[in-house]
């Protein structure tokens, strides 16, 4: 099942937003967090106990591919990784490019009415 994902401008709202989710069960194995800024990425993440899209999450080709791209090459990749296609990777780079971060979650099932 592909991944359920929301974009946001405001870190503070996420933050909110996956507070809520763990709240209500989720766990945080299912949370991912994904900017155009590592160090956004990694404060996020770390402020609200969820994952970034790191190696155990990409195929090793890709591992050793993304050392040598550039970060939208890198984010895209990461996207089509946890189960997007390529042009809703384009679609939600673009939209990382415009200083959006994307909240991941990786079980839709569980999620689905809590963010509504």
């Amino acid at each position: 099942m592909k991944p359920m994902i929301r974009e946001y401008s405001n870190d503070e709202k996420l933050m909110q937003d996956v507070k809520s989710l763990q709240d209500n069960g989720i766990h945080p194995t299912d949370i991912y967090i994904l900017s155009h800024d590592d160090d956004r990425t990694k404060r996020i993440a770390n402020n609200v106990d969820a994952n970034t899209i790191g190696f155990s999450e990409q195929d090793f080709t890709n591992i050793i591919s993304n050392i040598f791209s550039k970060q939208g090459d890198e984010l895209r990749t990461k996207l089509e990784e946890i189960g997007f296609s390529e042009s809703e990777a384009e679609e939600y780079e673009e939209d990382m490019d415009e200083g959006k971060v994307l909240l991941i979650l990786t079980d839709q099932e569980k999620a689905s009415g809590i963010l509504d």
